[in-house]
């Protein structure tokens, strides 16, 4: 890897909109520096964090194929929606009780952790610390 492939790298999600950061530009950043981390050191957490920053905003975790199908999996499972006073957007943290929370199936290749509820009738996928990571509108 070149430096001049890991300025432009991080030139381009440093130019990305402030509005696409809300939905998966912060965890497209975490999942790449994590993946880079694991192949390439150092280096490779800083390139993976922008290229993942890159293709969090496009696609967020699910990515934008995936999103109706799992809204309408989220609504044949008639998912109890919790009312919540709080912002619904990626970053805000949900209570740890009186929300109940399910595993992602396999086939939407969410990584393992995340898991979704829905709130104000919006499903939402959490981190382990029940922090919105993605909301799918």
């Amino acid at each position: 890897m070149n430096l001049k492939t890991l300025l432009a790298a991080s030139a381009l999600a440093l130019s990305l909109p402030l509005a696409a950061q809300a939905q998966g530009t912060l965890p497209g950043a975490a999942r790449g520096a994590e993946v880079g981390a694991d192949a390439a050191g150092p280096v490779g957490a800083v390139v993976g964090g922008a290229v993942g920053a890159a293709t969090g905003t496009v696609g967020g975790i699910l990515g934008v194929d995936m999103q109706p199908r799992f809204r309408s999996y989220v609504r044949e499972r008639n998912v109890r929606s919790y009312d919540y006073d709080g912002r619904v957007a990626v970053g805000s943290t949900l209570p740890s009780s009186g929300v109940t929370y399910y595993d992602v199936p396999d086939e939407y290749r969410v990584r393992p952790g995340y898991r979704y509820t829905v709130i104000n009738d919006t499903p939402v996928l959490v981190d382990r610390g029940h922090r919105i990571v993605e909301v799918i509108n």
